[in-house]
């Protein structure tokens, strides 16, 4: 019995893994887009200890039933219960993924610290509204001293998470390997009608005004004038302009 349990997670373990990430887009809920082939990588390799398993059993069990006359070849021992337990993760990658990740992990993050722009600020585009990244936006609230970012129109998007005593955050969960290093960016987004949690918006409008503008006390706020439901981009875990 524990032969077929090592064969049976070595091989279910593989054919979730492949079929993740070669049949399906759900290992996108994960890793980043280039992990996708190590993955596959490590399916096959599963896949294939699973086999080498499976035969070494075999080959174990033929070898015990020619000896037989001198022992009994058997094992008898017991597989604990708690063993059937690790079934159940490997299971669900054949059949339930879990979901991405979303405002529950962003509730429950503090907003992630954004770099320093030490070479300056470029003029910002005429185009008005003027599509930014939420990297982007907060670095012109907060290190643009030429405050440039005053009364600018301009469109994020994220996805909506709740924020403390009521409102909402628009959000992106940024990811450098896999989910488990993931952080967060935030901006508080004050008027309009908040939408539900998950939801994947583009709010167009201009900075709150609240604190000093161009330095670290200026708040990351954007007071809405419209919003608009969007598909969740493909790039879903990059501070990035959406793609489609």
């Amino acid at each position: 019995m524990k032969r077929f349990i090592r064969v049976a997670l070595l091989l279910l373990s593989g054919l979730g893994l492949l079929q993740t990430a070669l049949f399906t887009d759900e290992y996108l809920r994960f890793v980043k887009p280039g992990m996708r082939w190590l993955l596959v990588v490590s399916g096959v390799v599963l896949v294939g200890l699973g086999v080498l398993e499976a035969l070494a059993a075999r080959r174990r069990d033929g070898q015990g039933a020619r000896g037989e006359d001198h022992g009994h070849g058997h094992d008898h021992s017991r597989v604990p219960r708690v063993a059937w337990l690790l079934f159940l993760p490997v299971l669900s990658l054949l059949f339930y993924a879990p979901p991405a990740l979303g405002s529950y992990t962003a509730s429950r993050e503090p907003a992630k610290v954004v770099a320093v722009e030490d070479d300056g600020f470029d003029p910002l585009p005429a185009t008005s509204p003027l599509p930014i990244t939420l990297t982007g936006f907060t670095q012109r609230v907060q290190q643009d001293r030429s405050r440039a970012i005053k009364g600018r129109a301009v469109q994020l998007t994220g996805f909506a998470s709740p924020a403390d005593g009521g409102g909402w955050y628009l959000t992106r969960i940024l990811i450098s390997c896999c989910a488990a290093d993931a952080t967060t960016l935030k901006v508080r987004v004050y008027g309009g009608t908040t939408p539900k949690a998950d939801t994947w918006v583009t709010v167009t409008g201009t900075w709150h005004p609240g604190g000093r503008l161009g330095t670290s006390s200026a708040a990351v706020a954007l007071d809405a004038q419209a919003l608009k439901k969007v598909r969740k981009p493909s790039n879903a875990y990059m501070d990035a302009l959406p793609l489609g």
